[in-house]
């Protein structure tokens, strides 16, 4: 434990990458024994218990009387700040576990600090209950002016979850029975995914490293680390199943009690976009499947010189292509001087998280795989977790999670409860930074063979955020609506997989024994059912909204950062208005499908 405590000090870790930086966490508490964090624990014990006893009962008859405006907002303001304080534990609480989450004491300190927020949290539950209860004339009166017109879009978005709200008794226990259901079995699959060792040629590897090897330059390196994955998953797979099969009826309880009619539904509501947009888009992807993956792995595969392609070749490097690693400076530059191109105050925003260490960049053992941004609390700064190994495509996931950072810290000032952003529109700069990037790293690239190489790892990483996202959609509904009929076996899962997988990718890609079991890894199935078509809401968002960029006479950079600022105060169609956009219309996602369908001709045009 000393060990791990005072590897939270470190500014970096030296590696052949250079100095790669860990987080301080300090802005938020200076450490997991600290007084600063009892004592804000304490506090939102008593303050959640306060507020209870002054404003519980009360709101309706407030909303009747002459001061409605004022004295509802007052109540507002001291849940929003009570929301601020729990989410700055719970904050500290998340990236101190997701630093080493096979370590004992981190894992109890999380589960402890859950544990207490969920009690302090359920004094809070009556409260937006309660205000939906309010009668529509008076609330609407209340927010025409005065202080509670501040707060209308919040009290508007959940006014959208009065249908599917239950009683006061009900809300309380799903929101206690939380910590011993769905937040233990999510508890589960982090704490298994993040103990697994993969044997790779002898080397006992973590998933990270294992799943970069598989765009090793090497076959046979990327065939046995596919292999390894498979054995590792195979031999742990009924706990993904029995995980996988707890949540999902976990969820079918939740959707039956509140209403909800279609699996995704709830999903659909708390991204505030409507069913028959993300209906459009899946069509318009699952159309364009022939060409687009299928036309591009076909294309591939003759690189290779084959008919078709393995599993494990989907993401090779191209063949006789020199493979560049990035050391951390020159991915911090790249970025940075993406950004800077595109609008200084970009680039300011995103050094900041450079130089006052808000970056967590090594592979360490026990720590949580993958990479996020997480946007902490309005009243202290966000934080990107990365597991960054020097490939170009850790370059692009730099770019993609600072694009959250950057998004995150200009919507802070919308306060803890209008400062989130919903997902659809939440993958919006991460994906713009993305490609910010890649066209700085291509407009720099001269050399033929390269550019082809750029170009292609372009088109792979759409493919991937568009294609492959929407079939894991197609996948989550099978399961879910499968799961409906009853308790799904291992082996039933797998084929739900492998139904979508094929059709998306094609049949130029052969899926090979061992492929059927990697649904297993994939945290998103686990933590946010159905969050993944907001990957591909987004990408096709972003190609539309460069196309845009590069034909745009001067403002385009304001405009951005407007919609950016916003946070979750307006609606996707609101947002998207000035740029001249519209995700209502179905022929706006062939714009930006378009996009990746005219690189992919621009590389058939390339000599091989």
């Amino acid at each position: 434990m000393k060990a791990q405590a005072e590897l939270e000090t470190q500014a970096s870790v030296s590696t052949d990458l250079g100095a790669l930086p860990e987080w301080n966490l300090d802005d938020l508490y200076p450490g997991m024994s600290s007084p600063a964090f009892a004592a804000d624990m304490a506090r939102a014990e008593e303050q959640c218990r306060a507020f209870a006893g002054k404003w519980k009962g009360a709101l309706a008859g407030i909303a009747a009387g002459e001061n409605a405006s004022a004295s509802l907002a007052q109540a507002i303001r001291e849940f929003e700040g009570l929301e601020d304080l729990l989410g700055r534990i719970m904050s500290y609480a998340g990236l101190i576990y997701t630093g080493n989450t096979g370590d004992p004491a981190r894992a109890k300190f999380y589960g402890d600090a859950q544990e207490k927020i969920t009690n302090a949290s359920s004094d809070l539950v009556f409260f937006s209950l309660e205000l939906n209860r309010i009668d529509d004339a008076q609330l609407n009166a209340a927010m025409a002016s005065g202080p509670l017109a501040h707060y209308r879009p919040w009290l508007e978005d959940i006014r959208r979850e009065k249908p599917y709200q239950l009683d006061d008794k009900l809300e309380q226990l799903f929101h206690e029975k939380a910590i011993s259901g769905r937040s233990a079995w999510n508890r589960l699959f982090d704490e298994t995914i993040a103990s697994l060792r993969f044997d790779v040629d002898g080397r006992e590897l973590s998933i990270e490293p294992t799943l970069a090897l598989m765009q090793d330059p090497h076959e046979d390196m990327r065939h046995k680390a596919a292999d390894a994955v498979a054995k590792t998953l195979q031999e742990n797979l009924r706990t993904f199943a029995l995980i996988t099969n707890t949540l999902a009826k976990d969820k079918e309880i939740s959707d039956r009690w509140r209403g909800f009619v279609d699996v995704a539904d709830a999903r659909h509501l708390s991204n505030r976009v409507e069913r028959e947009v993300v209906d459009a888009l899946v069509a318009a992807v699952t159309g364009a499947y022939p060409r687009l993956s299928h036309r591009y792995y076909k294309l591939k595969a003759k690189w290779f010189g084959r008919e078709t392609l393995a599993h494990w070749n989907r993401n090779a490097p191209l063949p006789d292509v020199p493979t560049r690693t990035y050391k951390w400076e020159d991915a911090r530059a790249i970025v940075l001087d993406a950004y800077g191109n595109f609008a200084p105050r970009m680039a300011d925003i995103a050094r900041r998280f450079f130089d006052e260490r808000w970056i967590d960049a090594p592979v360490r053992p026990g720590k949580s795989p993958g990479a996020f941004a997480h946007p902490t609390v309005p009243s202290a700064h966000p934080y990107v977790m990365l597991n960054y190994q020097g490939k170009p495509r850790d370059v692009m996931t730099l770019a993609h999670e600072l694009g959250h950072g950057v998004h995150q810290v200009l919507a802070a000032p919308n306060g803890a409860l209008m400062a989130p952003t919903p997902l659809t529109l939440a993958e919006t700069a991460s994906v713009f930074g993305e490609m910010l990037t890649f066209r700085k790293l291509l407009d720099g690239t001269s050399d033929p063979v390269q550019r082809r190489a750029m170009l292609a790892a372009k088109v792979e990483d759409m493919l991937n955020t568009v294609v492959r996202q929407i079939a894991f959609y197609s996948f989550e509904r099978k399961l879910h609506l499968a799961r409906r009929e009853g308790e799904l076996t291992a082996d039933q899962i797998s084929e739900l997989w492998m139904s979508v997988q094929g059709e998306s990718l094609g049949p130029a890609i052969e899926l090979k024994t061992g492929y059927e079991v990697f649904w297993a890894y994939i945290p998103h199935f686990i933590h946010s059912p159905f969050y993944v078509y907001a990957y591909a809401f987004g990408d096709c968002l972003v190609n539309s909204l460069y196309g845009v960029y590069q034909n745009a006479e001067q403002g385009f950079a304001e405009k951005y950062f407007a919609m950016l600022s916003a946070g979750g105060t307006k609606h996707h169609s609101e947002l998207l208005a000035p740029f001249g956009l519209d995700a209502r219309d179905p022929a706006f996602w062939q714009i930006g499908l378009s996009m990746i369908e005219k690189m992919i001709v621009e590389l058939e045009g390339m000599e091989a």
